[in-house]
């Protein structure tokens, strides 16, 4: 073990320096000679052939207590800079930097980088979310999960949403192609040549998914989308379908189509919470691989790459799988709840 510290760059050197000692005594060498051989004084010596004589390998590396470099920076100090970044922000500015903490409190950047590290702040990131208001939303929440969790027998669950507006953007100059050292590139300006929604349905048993591209979003193309459906699985299979609150879905003709095919059911997620259908996540599959870098000179040639993305996905599909339980859900909910009511 000692023998390996020795050799591991990543050992403290000072740890790495008393394992050399005890190597050395081990050999038979007196203190002055280890002491001359490694530079240290031989009460140094002495001192560490005594931890290790009582301690073992362990003794090797603590340090006594009031030992080592004094900490520059004090406990107010680190207080009030964390109370600082988490409570205030600089003024004019919407969130504080490492210079702009370090200018206010009177320490070097690298001072303020410490600390935020230590306590887990990163002042320049920011993410989104949005509490849901749906006064249904426990027993919403719990229909849905509970068809990932405990799907039903002889039956299929498909999440279903449509990615409305697609763009067919145009850049205004050719891309450079990626060499070493450089990335690829493409122009910040494009042209736009139009729009197109694609409708999805992601099987959560397989991972498969049905899609189809249509010009608008309308009732009368959802309608379109679950007659495709309604063709695509086995006619004694239910359908239990996720979608969202959009007004398309409960549409008179739709709840009148649905009315006629009673294998088909509905569950409607909580008002927004996109994030409990899992066809949301293969949306950005899609964007990221297929649409963001692409380049396309019409409607036609952008439903083209979505299409030939469907089809390589679908010939080794993966299915998303749901791990987080309905109450580990209302949990994290409510603890959000209980910190905006602080705030405000």
């Amino acid at each position: 073990m000692l023998e390996r510290w020795v050799a591991a760059q990543s050992t403290p050197q000072s740890v790495a320096m008393r394992a050399r000692i005890v190597l050395l005594a081990s050999e038979g060498a007196s203190n002055s000679e280890v002491a001359r051989e490694l530079g240290v004084s031989r009460p140094t010596v002495i001192l560490w052939r005594k931890r290790f004589a009582a301690g073992g390998p362990r003794a090797l590396t603590e340090t006594k207590p009031g030992r080592g470099r004094k900490p520059t920076v004090s406990a107010a100090k680190i207080t009030a800079i964390v109370q600082a970044t988490t409570q205030s922000t600089p003024p004019g500015q919407t969130h504080w930097s490492c210079r702009s903490m370090a200018k206010a409190q009177g320490v070097s950047p690298a001072t303020v980088q410490r600390i935020w590290d230590a306590h887990g702040l990163k002042p320049h990131r920011v993410r989104t979310f949005k509490l849901s208001t749906d006064p249904r939303f426990s027993e919403k929440l719990t229909d849905v999960v509970g068809l990932y969790l405990n799907p039903p027998e002889k039956a299929i669950v498909l999440c279903v949403d449509e990615k409305s507006q697609i763009q067919a953007l145009d850049r205004k100059q050719p891309s450079l192609p990626m060499k070493k050292g450089r990335a690829g590139t493409m122009t910040h300006d494009y042209k736009r040549n139009g729009t197109t929604t694609l409708f999805a349905a992601l099987s959560t048993l397989d991972g498969s998914v049905v899609g189809q591209c249509l010009p608008r979003h309308r009732h009368q193309e959802f309608l379109k989308f679950l007659r495709q459906l309604d063709r695509a699985f086995p006619s004694e299979l239910d359908l239990h379908l996720i979608v969202d609150n959009y007004r398309t879905h409960k549409h008179d003709n739709v709840n009148a189509w649905l009315a006629k095919h009673p294998r088909f059911h509905l569950h409607f997620t909580p008002t927004a919470s996109s994030w409990l259908n899992l066809v949301e996540r293969w949306f950005r599959e899609l964007t990221e691989k297929a649409i963001r870098r692409g380049v396309f000179h019409s409607v036609p040639d952008l439903i083209s790459a979505i299409e030939n993305f469907l089809a390589a996905h679908n010939q080794d599909p993966k299915p998303f799988v749901w791990t987080a339980s309905i109450d580990s859900i209302l949990d994290k909910v409510g603890r959000c709840k209980a910190i905006l009511e602080t705030v405000h």
